[in-house]
């Protein structure tokens, strides 16, 4: 453990805070980062403006993504300013993609952390606060490390299992695969390995996560493994929910639906990114199918798990949507009727394909198609809420707010840090919940997209 000390104070131990922004897939790499500085003799801190060392473990994914970054970035550099921290560090995909600019940009960081250099987090710290840090630290993307063990960040009946890193889909949009790397999948051993570690340290939610966990085992054993890796997961008695996020459409084969609809311990919730509906804007987004594609793939979901909860996520105002091609998006959702759906505006990002497409739509209305869409889709959820209503639904409990006086939780229905929530009472013998425990709750009414009930025996 390294000590910090200036002239006249006594020495004190090393404190380190960790901010991770954007997905569970980058707060995973964050919680291996923290296990390193553990072992390494740090003392992590909660509360990040209360460290000697602050790690910003950024996204870089979209504007909006990168906004956020540099923000928290320059909030904690501020507290640097005023003597209050000792140093600050990004880490995570910003780093990685502006690794040529970045410190150029923000001279006042200390360090900046390309993802390869994540396993040498502790001696990069020591470096930076004995004065010898060179300031940059990056290394091939294929030195991350897809296992090794972790802090869980998260509240501790759940975590995020990591399967594969990077991606090989290449969508003209997207950025990810320049910033992460081609697709890597983890071995099943290795995974199960993790999994069992964690069923032992109490989690009983396991969300299984990558870029496409569709695509799981090509790479390393020429066809996809998630359906048999599902199943070896489901064994593992401590677990009592497991999903699965970001299936993609074209690659959910009839032996995923079957296995998600037969094993009691995968939750009937199916993550499905579709982006758009219209097939010539699909293909311009190196993406597969069309409306008439999606819509017999969402029946037959629907036919095998009837009581499956769909979540998706659109795309609005790529270069080239007509007015005719959103509205047929809009026609389509209005009839799917997705229970889920997350809608975001065409981020232009440089270096992709779509970035040199030459008709690109007004920044302005993106957001205004996006809005008509969330607005849209607000309508359904209250539709689809309301049917609730009357019905008894298992919820984990997660919290009680003290504002309303009640607990707050989450169905199957729901993804943590996703999704809605479900505020409900205790049940009338007045029995104390705690965080993590599995109650039954009996719905009686509905709060904008969440629902409203009380805990029955």
């Amino acid at each position: 453990m390294i000590d910090f000390k200036r002239k006249g104070e006594r020495t004190m131990a090393a404190k380190v805070g960790m901010v991770s922004l954007g997905c569970p897939k980058n707060q995973v790499d964050a919680e291996r980062m923290m296990f390193k500085l553990r072992e390494h003799g740090f003392e992590l801190k909660q509360d990040a403006a209360l460290a000697d060392v602050v790690i910003v473990n950024t996204c870089g994914f979209i504007k909006s993504a990168k906004q956020e970054a540099i923000e928290t970035i320059l909030e904690f550099l501020e507290l640097k300013k005023e003597g209050r921290i000792k140093a600050v560090i990004c880490s995570g995909c910003l780093a990685e993609r502006y690794k040529d600019e970045i410190m150029q940009q923000l001279p006042e960081l200390d360090a900046v952390v390309g993802l390869g250099c994540d396993g040498e987090i502790a001696d990069i710290i020591n470096k930076v606060m004995s004065g010898e840090s060179d300031g940059e630290y990056f290394a091939d993307k294929l030195c991350l490390p897809l296992d090794g063990s972790r802090v869980i960040s998260t509240q501790p009946f759940y975590a995020y299992l990591k399967i594969a890193e990077g991606c090989s889909n290449c969508c003209t949009y997207c950025a990810i695969p320049s910033i992460r790397g081609k697709y890597r999948s983890r071995s099943i051993e290795s995974i199960l390995d993790e999994a069992k570690w964690l069923a032992k340290n109490g989690v009983t939610e396991l969300v299984v996560v990558a870029q496409d966990t569709t695509r799981y085992g090509e790479d390393l054993y020429g066809e996809s493994r998630l359906p048999q890796l599902l199943r070896e997961l489901c064994k593992i008695d401590e677990f009592r929910w497991i999903r699965t996020l970001y299936l993609y459409p074209e690659r959910i084969t009839d032996e995923i639906i079957d296995v998600i609809a037969s094993e009691p311990k995968l939750v009937k919730y199916m993550d499905i990114p579709i982006q758009h509906c219209n097939g010539e804007l699909l293909k311009r987004m190196n993406r597969s199918g069309d409306r008439r594609t999606l819509t017999a793939l969402m029946k037959k979901i629907r036919a095998a798990i009837p009581d499956v909860t769909i979540r998706t996520t659109l795309i609005t105002g790529f270069p080239g949507e007509t007015e005719e091609q959103f509205n047929e998006l809009s026609e389509f959702i209005g009839e799917i009727k997705f229970d889920r759906l997350g809608c975001f505006a065409y981020s232009e990002e440089e270096g992709t394909a779509a970035a040199g497409f030459a008709d690109q739509i007004d920044e302005d209305e993106r957001q205004r198609r996006s809005d008509v869409l969330t607005e849209q889709q607000m309508f359904i959820s209250d539709e689809l809420n309301e049917r609730l209503i009357g019905s008894t639904l298992e919820v984990v409990v997660e919290g009680f707010d003290r504002y309303a006086g009640c607990c707050f939780g989450r169905s199957a229905k729901d993804a943590p840090e996703i999704d809605g929530k479900i505020f409900f009472s205790r049940p009338a013998s007045g029995k104390r919940l705690t965080a993590g425990d599995y109650v039954k709750v009996e719905i009686e009414g509905t709060l904008d997209c969440d629902l409203l009930g009380t805990a029955v025996e």
